[in-house]
C-alpha cells in the first residue's frame, strides 16, 4: 500500500527515474515492433505518456540515458501512426518539450528506437563456454584479503541492467558495502551466516522498489525482476575473477525492519537479498552442490 500511494504521490515520477514514463516508453516500443504494425495503437495511454515526458523533462532530475530513450520512441511513434484526436493532443504536448526537429520516419532515425534482431551484436560465446561459466560459478563463502575494486562492481551492475524485467521498469537498487568491516556487519542482518560472515569484503543488498507499480498485482515482480538482475550481476563478477555468495533475506518483521533502518529504506522499500563478494580463497572449500538434471526438472504440458 505504502508503494502505491507514493506512485499516486510522485506520478510515477521518482528521485533519478520514472516508473511511469518506463512502462509507458516499453508499451509503445512493443507496438512499434509489432508485425503487422497497427496504424492506431496506444491512444489509451499517450497523452498520459507525454504529459509525464514534459514533468520529468521540467523536473531536471530523471536520468538523461532515459529521458533520451523516451524521447527517441515517442518521436518514433508519432512518425509512424495517424494522429487522430487523441493522439493530436499527445503530440502538441510532446512537441512543446521534445528536441527532436523531425519525427517522421523518413528523417535522421533516433538511436533508442526498436531495432531488428538482425542488427543485434553477437557475442562471440558458444554453450560450451557459457556452461563452463555457470560451472565455475559456485556460491564462495571463504574469501582473501585482496579488496574488491569499486570500479568493477559498477562496471557488474552495468551489466547486471542488461537483465529482462516487467515493462523494463527495472524497479531495484543494489546497496554497497564495499568495506572490510563494515561488508560483515550488513550480512550479519541475514542471519544463516555465522562462521564466514567476518571474512566477507564486500556485500551488496539487493533493494526492490514497490512504489514502481500502481496495481496490487504487480507486488512480487520486485522479486522476480531482482532476481534476473542478480543472477547476472554474479556471472558478471565471475568473469572478472570475484566470486561470490547468494544469501538468502529472511521475510521477517524483525530483520526487515533492522535493515531498513540501517539503509535508510522508505516503506516500500524492500530487501530481495544480499551477496557476499570478493576473491576467492585458493584453498577454500565449497560444497559440490549437486543439481537436478533436465529429466527431473523438465514436465511437459
Amino acid at each position: 500500500m505504502a508503494g502505491r500511494l507514493a506512485y499516486r504521490v510522485n506520478t510515477g515520477v521518482g528521485e533519478k527515474s520514472s516508473a511511469l514514463l518506463r512502462r509507458n516508453t516499453h508499451r509503445l516500443e512493443k507496438g512499434l515492433s509489432m508485425q503487422p504494425r497497427r496504424e492506431v495503437f496506444a491512444e489509451e495511454f499517450i497523452i498520459e505518456t507525454a504529459t509525464c515526458f514534459v514533468q520529468c523533462m521540467a523536473a531536471d532530475k530523471i536520468c538523461e540515458q532515459e529521458l533520451k530513450w523516451a524521447e527517441d520512441v515517442l518521436s518514433s511513434y508519432f512518425g509512424a501512426v495517424t494522429h487522430t484526436a487523441n493522439i493530436a493532443e499527445a503530440y502538441r504536448i510532446f512537441a512543446q518539450t521534445s528536441r527532436c526537429s523531425d519525427t517522421s520516419e523518413s528523417g535522421s532515425a533516433p538511436s533508442s528506437i526498436p531495432y531488428q534482431h538482425q542488427q543485434i551484436e553477437k557475442s562471440h560465446i558458444d554453450t560450451d563456454s557459457f556452461t563452463a561459466l555457470c560451472r565455475q560459478r559456485r556460491a564462495v563463502r571463504w574469501f582473501s584479503e585482496q579488496s574488491v575494486v569499486d570500479a568493477d562492481i559498477d562496471r557488474a551492475i552495468e551489466i547486471a541492467s542488461l537483465a529482462p524485467s516487467a515493462c523494463n521498469r527495472q524497479p531495484f537498487e543494489f546497496f554497497v558495502a564495499n568495506d572490510r568491516e563494515l561488508a560483515p556487519s550488513i550480512a550479519k542482518y541475514a542471519g544463516g551466516t555465522s562462521g564466514f560472515v567476518d571474512n566477507i569484503p564486500c556485500t551488496i543488498v539487493v533493494v526492490g522498489d514497490l512504489s514502481a507499480y500502481p496495481a496490487e498485482r504487480d507486488r512480487h515482480v520486485i522479486y522476480i525482476d531482482g532476481s534476473l538482475a542478480a543472477m547476472q550481476l554474479m556471472l558478471a563478477l565471475e568473469t572478472m575473477g570475484l566470486s561470490s555468495c547468494p544469501i538468502n533475506w529472511p521475510d521477517l518483521d524483525v530483520p526487515e525492519q533492522k535493515m531498513a533502518k540501517r539503509l535508510g529504506l522508505k516503506p516500500f522499500e524492500r530487501p530481495i537479498m544480499l551477496i557476499a563478494v570478493g576473491y576467492a580463497e585458493s584453498d577454500g572449500m565449497i560444497p559440490f552442490s549437486q543439481k537436478k538434471r533436465a529429466g527431473v526438472l523438465r514436465k511437459d504440458i
